[in-house]
């Protein structure tokens, strides 16, 4: 998801991207991929590849792994960035909705994958961005049903780390769409009030790589900085 991106970062920075826990390459380890877990597994690449320091950019799920790699690994992060992602924990309702989603996809994988990618758009752009939407369709069904359940129950029992962006401990970059569907815009304000993270909005959905392309990588090239 992130090429296009890696190559023009690339030009200035070193750039890794990393297949987490059950996506991509990498293997799932068992029913439930704990956001902890995953930060282990970014440490690891970052140990093997001896880098001290780095920027951690993730979006959604990403950004639950990047708040948990901060707060294992405080000294080793540079800045942060949370894409349509939040630091907050599951309300009631969202852990009931993952259980709901885990039931739906054991039941049809490939119509649960299809819907719950276009469902991240906003409503103006599934038409719009109907191509780019199939193409990252196509991509999601690569990732094996196990890799989907158990990234679920990780996310549903993720701790809650708004005391991160409260501490300022390091920049953090908030990057939010007003009609994502998965998050609540206005919630999602709240948990940056007095705090120095940066804001960024956006007018359209859960997928700002994609649906505003052009504007964020201006946005992420500046902030790396």
């Amino acid at each position: 998801m992130w090429t296009e991106y890696a190559d023009l970062f690339s030009k200035k920075h070193r750039v890794i991207t990393i297949d987490l826990l059950g996506h991509g390459e990498s293997d799932s380890l068992g029913y439930v991929h704990e956001m902890e877990e995953n930060a282990n597994a970014v440490n690891e690449v970052l140990e093997f590849l001896k880098i001290e320091k780095a920027i951690i950019l993730g979006h959604s799920m990403g950004g639950y792994v990047g708040l948990a790699f901060a707060e294992l690994y405080p000294k080793k992060i540079q800045k942060l960035v949370l894409q349509n992602s939040t630091s907050k924990e599951d309300s009631e309702e969202k852990k009931t909705n993952r259980t709901r989603a885990i039931k739906a996809v054991k039941q049809n994988y490939i119509s649960f994958v299809s819907l719950a990618i276009a469902n991240l758009f906003s409503e103006n752009n599934r038409t719009r961005l109907a191509k780019e939407i199939e193409k990252v369709k196509a991509e999601a069904l690569k990732t094996p049903l196990q890799g989907i359940v158990a990234s679920l129950e990780g996310m549903k029992i993720r701790k809650d780390r708004e005391w991160l962006l409260q501490e300022n401990r390091f920049p953090v970059l908030l990057i939010l769409g007003k009609k994502d569907p998965v998050l609540n815009y206005e919630e999602s304000l709240a948990q940056i009030e007095d705090t120095t993270a940066e804001l960024i909005s956006f007018e359209d959905g859960h997928m700002s790589h994609i649906e505003n392309k052009e504007e964020l990588k201006t946005i992420l090239l500046n902030f790396f900085e």
